[in-house]
């Protein structure tokens, strides 16, 4: 009798033992499959949001040869300028500093970076070097002419690249520019190049120019 007693004693405790550890097995291998689906979408939505290949599906990436001299990281970068408006980001591009230095003569860095929806075409420092110097530091010296110039250059909505194949659209100065062109190959009233098109920033499409844009 007592014998088995102890066998019925043995028994359960070993049953009680071995609870533990198959509950402890279930619920490792249940975290286990739970788990892999959530890091896999976890990874996927890192993927999407750190990689282009969604914008380049849509053709919503920069492009042009002068893309290439675009700083690869910082407030100069193409992620750095899309967190500016179109002023404070143009500041951190070293080849737009005439047109920054044009814009601050001119008063317009606060009208710029509080304007909703806009497009700048934007000339380059060569651009600029375009105009003869005598020229250019008269234009610079007479801010209503200054102001004419710089407002020619930008439109009131965000024109993407499908926009630009023939367009015409009214500038904030008032004056039309026309564009033509398609693929990753555009000009601006027939004179300026697309150096390098559809940069983002906070507030702006920027088309970069070869040339500087004169109003009639």
């Amino acid at each position: 009798m007592n014998s088995m007693k102890i066998r019925r004693t043995a028994i359960a405790v070993a049953a009680a033992a071995m609870l533990p550890l198959s509950l402890a097995a279930c619920s490792d291998s249940g975290s286990d499959t739970k788990a892999a689906p959530s890091a896999t979408a976890e990874d996927a939505a890192k993927t999407g949001e750190s990689t282009p290949a969604g914008d380049s599906m849509t053709g919503d990436q920069p492009f042009g040869p002068a893309c290439a001299g675009v700083p690869k990281e910082g407030a100069g970068s193409f992620d750095g300028m899309a967190k500016d408006p179109v002023a404070t980001a143009a500041s951190n591009n070293p080849a737009l500093s005439t047109l920054v230095t044009a814009v601050k003569q001119a008063g317009l860095v606060d009208t710029l970076n509080n304007a909703k929806d806009i497009t700048v075409f934007a000339p380059t420092n060569d651009a600029f070097a375009k105009i003869p110097k005598a020229d250019l530091d008269k234009v610079l010296a007479d801010k209503a002419m200054l102001t004419k110039i710089l407002t020619y250059h930008v439109v009131g909505q965000k024109l993407t690249p499908q926009q630009l194949e023939n367009g015409s659209f009214e500038t904030l100065q008032k004056g039309m520019v026309t564009t033509t062109g398609s693929g990753e190959s555009y000009k601006v009233n027939g004179t300026a190049n697309v150096v390098c098109g559809n940069v983002k920033t906070a507030n702006a499409n920027v088309y970069i120019i070869d040339t500087v844009l004169m109003p009639k």
